[in-house]
């Protein structure tokens, strides 16, 4: 295969980017490029391998090594030059050959004494072949595109572990810098305190605990769009080490992995991650900086590496009391990972005052359970109200049996959890429209407000499976395709599955719902009076520990299906195929999560009916609210299944990275051996660890718990408090993975947190409207308080007043009592419409004044705060200042009859995106 190198060489030349500044003419055929004037200059193309370079018998590829005189190793993410940084690693493993060989039995012997392979082994050759040729062709483009390259392996008999080192010299860097427009520094300006809390303790003059001085922050700038013409107007330009950041690197290095062909253009077989799916490597990651544990010996703060500051300074479980050092997430794992870590923070520093007040209010219905009127009367009536038999074969009870639970369901239902159901109301749309400021503020101190993602180039999976070729309406370049017709086929096919999908939700509701009214029965049957009081309770726990259970298998189950779906409906890029998946387990979740407090909340306890006239449901009675009335059932069922989920997630969180590292340090130990005690090499090492998975799961568990302390927070107001001590744990867990336990990701751009804050916006709305129901329907607010307009301020006969007579007719126990607004004939009384009245006139009422509010509050919060408005300008100001030369220059020709510009000089569609400012 070697001898054809410069033939492959020759066929990819055509669809290599070319990225000389100079405006050469390309192809537009070839795939992936982006039309702004930049392609790779000639001097780029290193010449093609030697005839007789050697060559692994297993792995055919070719690396260029600077054969020089080398100095001794520097330690770190350098090759064995000590000089050249190690920007990217890809790692693939080969079998050994004399292992498969030996395998007699798989293999029919020649009348030559040649091994001659069966048709299985003979696929399973010719496969990895082809993987061994994509692979030489892939890393000889990279060499073309000006990638110098290292190669290392780790071997022992049954395979053998390549490494591949990759590095970006300085040329290369600087065309895909105006490439991808990577933000250049003009001015450094001071690093702000961005953390409101910090200020207002600050002007109190009270001393901040949870400030601290983290070392080595980076710098903050005064940023444009980098052009290589203007490099002398940038600071550090001399420094070409230091100048572009690691994660600068990274990037570039990976937009050219990404668009390296390595087969055939017309098949679409371009990019590194399409190889890692191909299982022609089996990982391609950037290196961490160094180990994260401090060495033995003592070193200053600065001399900490950035992994190392990350670990002593936010990864560790001390530092839960302490600001997280954004500007240190941003530097070292990319914008995008940053604003997740930046809006847990901020969400969890809102919800101290959530927690705060939830807290209180929890208190005061705590020591204001004596003064309860309607309780006091239930616990002294003794044998007046005989009740009727909650079953056809249970037996009538006294309502003084309930005693402890309409204390109990005091707490839940008292007039400051309405006042908290208003506040949190107002909480959720508040905490939103700050975080839009803040979002703000760090997009620019990032220099992100402007990003716009480039044309996104089509999904590895997309392109393996698109059916045809055709031009891409803004590139013009031949692309796969797949028809929009049959796209949207696929997505109606795949909604109806997830209807089909929430159907099954529904049925196991039900089947909980009859699950529950058994186990009350057969508490009712066993004659204990104790168990005959706590039926309710004991059905109500145990059925949602079961309903705990079902949510999170069914969660796992659609999740999986959710994806396959979202790849059958073949999205070209990553971005719409993100969208589509995340809308789909939302929804799932949402129903799969929230239906049963929702049937708790708003169904439970309306369609039972009166006697002689009960509701059935497959037989079975409909259920009515336990004595203490729904909202305690509610705050049970909340409590169980957000803190249940809270916790088993944590726990995964904490085993399931533990246990993929083990396997896999397991793994690569019987390859190392006795190497293994050897002072260990950073790619090695990074190997050992977990792919990182991403922020999905990170993102949902969050904004599943927003929904849960807002939408049913009138019935639980623990429930801030509770999500506070998870995400403190939460924050520590996360940080703690992506420092120690994954590999580093590649730095990904963003200017915010992209669908999940109009998930969040939509769920915020919903919690005012779910609120004002909770409150009009389930609690007894509205009933007590239109009772003391009418009756008694204090009151006093409320319980018997709530309380009807059974119909003539019922002659199993005549004259029982039933909880209803009914007349002797079971029909509904006056005050139950009047009470109807109420209650839909408050409901709204209390929408339109909570919308109207948070319409004032979103008029009167601007997005973007005034003082980084007059940063932007001021950056602006510095742009065109930098150009001043230029324009004039400009002026100048456009005077004397807009005389042709030179090919040195910039055009000013350049000079004008040059001025973009973040």
């Amino acid at each position: 295969m070697l001898r054809k190198g410069s033939e492959l060489l020759k066929g990819d030349r055509e669809v290599l980017l070319d990225l000389d500044c100079g405006g050469d003419a390309h192809h537009t055929d070839s795939y992936g490029s982006l039309h702004n004037g930049s392609f790779i200059p000639p001097r780029y193309f290193s010449a093609a391998p030697a005839a007789d370079g050697t060559m692994d018998g297993d792995d055919p590829i070719y690396v260029h090594c600077n054969t020089r005189n080398q100095p001794a190793p520097q330690p770190g993410n350098y090759f064995r030059d000590g000089r050249t940084k190690i920007d990217f690693v890809l790692v693939w493993e080969v079998r050994s050959r004399r292992k498969r060989r030996g395998k007699g039995k798989h293999l029919a012997t020649a009348e030559e004494g040649e091994a001659v392979p069966t048709e299985e082994n003979s696929r399973s050759e010719r496969r990895k072949a082809q993987l061994a040729q994509w692979r030489e062709k892939f890393v000889q483009n990279l060499e073309s595109a000006g990638l110098l390259m290292e190669k290392e392996e780790t071997a022992n008999e049954k395979k053998t572990v390549h490494f591949l080192k990759l590095s970006a010299p300085w040329d290369v860097l600087v065309c895909y810098a105006e490439e991808l427009c990577v933000r250049a520094p003009l001015q450094t300006q001071p690093n702000l305190d961005f953390n409101t809390s910090a200020r207002v303790l600050s002007r109190l003059c009270i001393p901040n605990v949870m400030k601290e001085s983290v070392p080595n922050r980076p710098l903050d700038y005064y940023t444009c769009a980098f052009r290589k013409s203007k490099m002398s107007r940038f600071l550090g330009c001399d420094d070409h080490e230091n100048y572009f950041t690691n994660t600068q690197r990274h990037r570039i290095v990976y937009e050219i992995l990404a668009r390296t062909v390595y087969g055939k253009r017309k098949r679409a077989e371009v990019g590194v991650d399409r190889l890692v799916n191909e299982g022609v490597y089996t990982a391609a990651f950037p290196l961490h900086e160094g180990p994260f544990e401090l060495p033995r010996h003592e070193i200053g703060p600065d001399e900490l590496n950035q992994r190392q500051v990350l670990y002593q300074y936010w990864a560790r479980w001390l530092k839960w009391f302490k600001y997280q050092p954004l500007d240190h997430i941003r530097e070292y794992f990319g914008e995008k990972i940053a604003f997740y870590f930046a809006w847990l923070g901020f969400y969890t520093a809102w919800l101290l005052p959530a927690a705060v007040v939830g807290t209180l209010v929890f208190v005061s219905g705590v020591m204001s359970m004596g003064t309860n009127t309607p309780a006091k009367e239930i616990c002294n009536s003794g044998a007046t109200y005989l009740m009727c038999p909650l079953c056809n074969t249970c037996q009538a009870w006294n309502m003084s049996e309930i005693c402890t639970m309409a204390k109990l369901g005091y707490l839940f239902d008292h007039p400051g959890t309405v006042l908290f159901s208003v506040f949190m109301s107002f909480w959720a749309v508040t905490f939103l429209e700050y975080w839009k400021r803040k979002m703000a503020t760090l997009a620019h101190h990032w220099d992100c407000m402007d990003f716009h993602e480039e044309e996104e180039r089509p999904r590895p999976e997309f392109a393996a499976m698109a059916p045809s070729m055709e031009p891409n309406p803004v590139t013009g370049v031949k692309e796969p395709y797949f028809p929009e017709k049959t796209r949207i086929s696929r997505m109606f096919t795949g909604s109806m599955v997830i209807i089909m999908m929430l159907c099954v939700v529904m049925i196991f509701l039900v089947t909980v719902v009859m699950c529950r009214g058994i186990i009350s029965i057969m508490m009712f049957h066993t004659g204990s009076p104790v168990l005959r009081t706590e039926a309710g309770t004991i059905a109500n726990v145990s059925s949602s520990i079961v309903n705990l259970g079902l949510i999170l298998l069914m969660g796992r189950v659609y999740t999986a299906l959710a994806e396959q779906l979202t790849k059958w409906e073949m999205h070209r890029t990553q971005t719409q195929y993100d969208n589509a998946f995340i809308f789909k387990v939302f929804i799932f979740q949402f129903v799969n999560f929230y239906s049963s407090p929702f049937y708790v909340a708003f169904f439970k306890g309306r369609f039972v009916g009166y006697p002689t006239n009960y509701g059935t449901l497959f037989g079975m009675r409909n259920e009515d609210c336990g004595p203490g009335g729904c909202l305690i059932e509610l705050a049970e069922q909340l409590f169980i299944i957000m803190v249940g989920k809270q916790l088993i997630n944590n726990v995964q969180e904490f085993v399931i990275p533990k246990v993929k590292a083990w396997h896999q340090k397991r793994t690569l130990a019987k390859v190392l051996g006795n190497k293994s005690s050897d002072e260990p090499r950073r790619w090695e090492e990074d190997y050992q660890l977990v792919e990182c998975e991403g922020l999905f799961e990170e993102y949902l568990e969050m904004v599943l718990q927003f929904g849960f302390i807002t939408i049913f927070v009138a019935a639980f107001p623990l429930a801030p408090l509770f999500a506070l001590l998870n995400n403190w744990v939460e924050i520590r867990l996360d940080a703690h993975k992506f420092v120690c336990e994954y590999r580093r990701p590649v730095a990904e751009r963003a200017q915010n947190i992209g669908v999940w804050f109009n998930i969040l916006e939509a769920l915020s709305h919903l919690s005012v409207i779910a609120n004002a129901f909770l409150i009009a329907f389930t609690s007894d607010f509205l009933p007590r308080l239109l009772y003391q307009y009418k009756f008694d301020n204090d009151l006093n006969g409320y319980v018997n007043f709530t309380l009807a007579y059974a119909p003539l007719n019922y002659t199993a126990y005549p004259m029982c009592r039933y909880k209803a607004y009914r007349d002797n004939s079971g029909n509904y009384t006056l005050f139950y419409w009047e009470l109807l009245a109420v209650r839909l006139g408050f409901i709204i009422a209390f929408e339109h004044a909570v919308f109207f509010v948070l319409r004032a509050i979103d008029w009167i919060v601007p997005d973007v705060p005034e003082s980084l408005e007059l940063k932007i300008k001021r950056e602006r100001y510095l742009a065109k200042q930098a150009l001043a030369e230029n324009q004039e220059a400009l002026l100048m020709s456009r005077s004397r009859g807009a005389a042709p510009a030179t090919p040195g000089s910039s055009s000013p569609a350049s000079d004008a995106s040059f001025g973009n400012m973040s």
